[in-house]
């Protein structure tokens, strides 16, 4: 199976990341994103952050205009999926769209090619009921972290169908793009998620009944559990309706006192403060 000509269905967070990590392997990439606006400005993130690299002197600007070129931004789905050997998913957390559009790949994408999802916590095998039955063979999840340049894991999760030649496939592929493989079963949340997602929810629990401020919640997980990143600030930073609708999900189809989403939460996003993407979160940003 080759993935050299690959289609990066979201030009979020996600989407572009993706995009951007293909294209700098030598990969062909088509962006796609219904509305035009959208799809171009996925590639003008790439394009901002290759700057970047430049400027600190991590890629020439002869590389980066090479990576560049290599990408290609759309909005017309037919045009997407004329020659493709790879799809990589990476639309909202919800199962109702991500189940419309591998339906609407499935009837355009030439069969041989790979589907890959990158959803976070929703079940494989209910997301390739989507598409036919022989397609369910090259069906898989392929869950990157966010920023996808930068974080070096990818959790590869198999559905009931997928073969073996797509697991080897996938993970050549992450090796190429210079990720490390784990393998989680399709269960909800599969593993990092299974068990960061309640962490998250345990600290706005502790920041809802008053145990701590979210700054001493932040630095006692960033000094006394040496982690990188505080729980509240880790929430902002991957997008607070995101961590809803994982914990959604994990509560729909785990239950336990621990799933819940808390309420705090739930009030942020649905006051529209979704961290930092809209400035502002459990806490504001930028911040001084």
């Amino acid at each position: 199976m080759t993935t050299q000509r690959a289609l990066v269905a979201g030009a979020g967070l996600m989407g572009h990341g993706i995009a951007q990590v293909l294209a700098t392997t030598g990969r062909s990439v088509t962006l796609y994103v219904p509305v035009p606006t959208h799809a171009e400005a996925g590639r003008e993130r790439i394009a901002g952050n290759l700057d970047r690299l430049v400027a600190k002197k991590r890629l020439t600007p002869e590389d980066r205009d090479d990576i560049l070129a290599r990408i290609r931004a759309t909005d017309d789905l037919d045009d997407a999926t004329a020659d493709v050997d790879l799809v990589v998913e990476a639309v909202p957390e919800d199962v109702d769209v991500k189940k419309e559009l591998w339906n609407e790949l499935d009837r355009r994408v030439p069969e041989a090619a790979i589907f890959a999802t990158n959803t976070s916590s929703i079940s494989i095998d209910l997301l390739a009921a989507s598409v036919g039955g022989p397609r369910r063979r090259r069906f898989v999840g392929m869950h990157f972290f966010s920023p996808v340049p930068v974080m070096p894991l990818v959790e590869l999760i198999r559905g009931s169908a997928t073969s073996d030649e797509t697991e080897a496939t996938v993970r050549g592929l992450a090796g190429e793009l210079g990720k490390r493989v784990i393998v989680a079963a399709d269960r909800p949340g599969f593993i990092v998620n299974r068990i960061l997602m309640p962490f998250l929810a345990e600290a706005m629990r502790a920041l809802e009944s008053g145990v701590g401020t979210a700054e001493d919640i932040d630095t006692g997980a960033k000094v006394g559990l040496n982690h990188p990143m505080g729980p509240l600030e880790l929430a902002d930073f991957i997008g607070l309706d995101i961590c809803l609708e994982i914990m959604g999900v994990l509560h729909e189809e785990l239950g336990g006192p621990h799933f819940p989403p808390p309420k705090a939460l739930v009030d942020l996003v649905e006051a529209g403060h979704l961290g930092q993407k809209t400035k502002q979160g459990f806490y504001s940003y930028p911040r001084s």
